[in-house]
């Protein structure tokens, strides 16, 4: 078995099922009970502590893959102050401040 790939042979629930409550769990900073009610809203019935001990033996592994791909998004997605400016006279700050409201 390779380190990076955990196991989940002796788990009742298909490995789909894990790593999706994992996900929602660190992915969203929901609570354990909050993961248990999405589940069983999608007819996956599973207890808030089974989340709970499924978060522990494979959380570390989801919590860096989801760091690494928060790290790695372009510098371009991320928001600049400064970057809503006036383009000219067809902006709209300019064409409310000159009257011309029927041009909106």
């Amino acid at each position: 078995m390779n380190a990076k790939t955990p196991s989940y042979r002796e788990y009742r629930f298909p490995p789909e099922v894990i790593s999706h409550a994992v996900w929602l769990y660190y992915r969203f900073c929901l609570s354990f009970r909050d993961v248990e009610d999405l589940l069983a809203k999608r007819g996956v019935i599973v207890s808030y502590e089974t989340i709970r001990q499924w978060s522990r033996k494979f959380g570390a592994q989801y919590a860096r893959k989801l760091k690494l791909s928060l790290v790695k998004t372009p510098s371009a997605l991320k928001w600049v102050a400064g970057e809503a400016r006036s383009l000219g006279p067809s902006s709209l700050p300019a064409r409310l401040a000159a009257g011309n409201e029927s041009t909106l």
